[in-house]
């Protein structure tokens, strides 16, 4: 039996009226003048990739074929040596995104929490199936949205992601008054972390350009009971008996 996969293509593989081949000038130089700063902070320059990715994807909102050209020229690498790590992670984009990338997890335990059911419900309340995204001609801010394999927060399934922050223990209706206020401009403060800006401003945040001023991360509750319970019961790792 035959089975097909159908994948999005590779930054190079987009048509050429969809990609950016090449940057402006003055793009060019801002570019990379960013990128000096960020390749200093590594003993090894090829050590930035990653950081870099995400510099150029803040740049048009996912990695173009610009963007891979403009990272091996600064790293020296090749063009199929950038494009191997940028295919691999997640978090970099091969298709234009909004302004806010909503993941909804699917995966074993938040679809038994009702992630299957979020995300029918979003593709209806949003006239949009997973992998595409809003139409912003009316005004309101693009919403693209996406099924997510796991968001890693399994103890507060289901769970959202917006910019890769987190909206946890979710339901169709909330998640429908989540991206609504996200259309409006307006995205409410997470369960954890930073309010969310938009997904350009959290590629460059991600490259190191730009520092969060919401200092109030913390683990959860539901994160820590494994521990709380641990400490009650006087229990340690082998080896660490007496430590902090």
């Amino acid at each position: 039996m035959s089975v097909f996969l159908s994948l999005n293509p590779r930054p190079e593989e987009l048509p050429d009226d969809s990609t950016r081949v090449a940057y402006p000038p003055e793009t060019l130089t801002r570019l990379a003048a960013e990128a000096r700063e960020i390749i200093a902070g590594y003993p090894r320059a090829r050590s930035a990739l990653l950081p870099l990715l995400h510099l150029v994807q803040s740049e048009d909102g996912y990695l173009t074929s610009a963007g891979i050209d403009f990272c091996s020229e600064q790293l020296g690498l090749t063009g199929a040596e950038v494009t191997a790590v940028a295919t691999f992670y997640s978090m970099y984009r091969r298709t234009p995104t909004g302004e806010y990338l909503v993941g909804v997890c699917t995966n074993t335990l938040c679809a038994i929490m009702g992630g299957d059911a979020i995300l029918d419900s979003l593709q209806d309340h949003l006239g949009v199936h997973a992998g595409e995204t809003t139409d912003s001609a009316d005004g309101k801010a693009s919403v693209t949205l996406e099924h997510i394999e796991c968001n890693a927060a399994c103890d507060y399934a289901p769970v959202i992601m917006v910019n890769w922050e987190f909206y946890d223990n979710q339901t169709p209706s909330s998640a429908r008054d989540l991206v609504d206020a996200l259309r409006e401009g307006q995205p409410p403060v997470p369960s954890r972390g930073a309010r969310p800006c938009t997904f350009r401003q959290t590629a460059r945040l991600l490259a190191g350009l730009q520092q969060d001023s919401d200092d109030s991360w913390a683990a959860g509750a539901a994160t820590l009971a494994g521990l709380r319970v641990a400490h009650e019961k006087g229990m340690a790792a082998h080896g660490l008996e007496g430590e902090d």
